[in-house]
């Protein structure tokens, strides 16, 4: 695979990225992927308890990488987290190479992330967040599709539509992610302009992932439909097909605001559905890559088969 932007500012030898799975991206699954070749991303939430302290998590999580990997790996901020602050403040004292940031206005941190010599990567869902973010002195941008799991933009526009114009309408290096599984997904993404990678639920189902194993195998059990996209009156969130987001999405379409959803919702849904298994009162977060994702392997043969799957599909391109 050849070498891109991406792996020369992150320092990785394949520019493949691991998402930042909110309850899910702990320090042993970075490390894996770190050690595997590419950027492995720490959540502050991963693991924690419902009620719990990001910052004391995410302090017990970089020690442990620390420990387990040599190599860069990165930390998934949130910008809406109550805690925002004191964590940019503790991911400085730690010396953390790398910062994605999402979910707010990318010129709160970056300049101060900068100044401690960090790379800071934003996650952006449309042209005018990818400018803005340009504007703002980020590194990269991560580029995400309405085909991701999880949270996603209002625009909810596709992936193959999306990638393209971010590269023509900024000059910084441009990561895909979403709907994106096997090495196919990553040429096609470098063939839209994309000089990396991220992928978020094919490194759920895998073994250092300390998600549920009854969460790895709907995954693995799901096919090209079962997927959805709910919560579009708070922000649009793709998941699982479950009775949980059946509930949900009769919820808004009878015409439930936005009091109603949170309500039934609850607190850290997305915690009891992945790290719990409650998989019919908890939400269920998997992307639209779900029915390519087949079996459970070791994070290392994950970024393996990415690579030699790149690799084979370039070659049928080469005359």
């Amino acid at each position: 695979m050849k070498r891109t932007r991406v792996s020369d500012l992150l320092g990785i030898r394949y520019p493949i990225l691991q998402g930042g799975m909110l309850w899910l991206a702990d320090a042993g699954l970075a490390a894996a992927v770190s050690n595997a070749g590419g950027l492995g991303v720490i959540s502050p939430m991963a693991g924690m308890e419902p009620q719990g302290d990001p910052v004391e998590n995410l302090t017990v999580q970089l020690s442990r990488v620390k420990e387990l990997t040599r190599a860069p790996f990165g930390v998934n901020v949130p910008l809406d987290l109550r805690d925002c602050g004191l964590i940019m403040d503790l991911l400085l004292s730690f010396e953390a190479p790398v910062v994605v940031t999402a979910a707010g206005d990318p010129r709160l941190f970056t300049e101060l992330l900068h100044s401690g010599g960090v790379r800071v990567l934003h996650v952006v869902g449309s042209v005018k967040h990818a400018r803005v973010a340009e504007a703002a002195g980020v590194d990269a941008v991560v580029a995400v599709g309405i085909e991701a799991a999880a949270r996603s933009g209002f625009d909810e526009v596709p992936l193959f539509s999306l990638v393209p114009q971010v590269v023509d309408a900024i000059k910084i290096p441009v990561v895909a992610a979403g709907g994106i599984a096997d090495g196919r997904g990553l040429a096609a993404a470098f063939a839209l302009g994309a000089e990396g990678a991220q992928l978020g639920t094919r490194f759920v189902a895998v073994k250092e992932c300390i998600a549920h194993p009854a969460y790895k195998q709907a995954i693995v059990n799901a096919g090209d439909t079962d997927t959805v996209v709910t919560n579009r009156r708070l922000i649009p969130t793709r998941s699982l097909k479950t009775e949980y987001s059946k509930i949900l999405l009769e919820l808004e379409t009878g015409g439930a605001d936005g009091d109603a959803i949170r309500e039934f919702m609850g607190h850290a849904a997305s915690r009891r559905g992945g790290l719990e298994g409650d998989l019919e009162g908890g939400e269920a977060y998997a992307g639209s890559s779900a029915g390519l994702v087949t079996d459970i392997p070791t994070a290392a043969e994950v970024i393996q088969r990415l690579v030699d799957g790149y690799d084979a599909v370039v070659r049928t391109l080469i005359p």
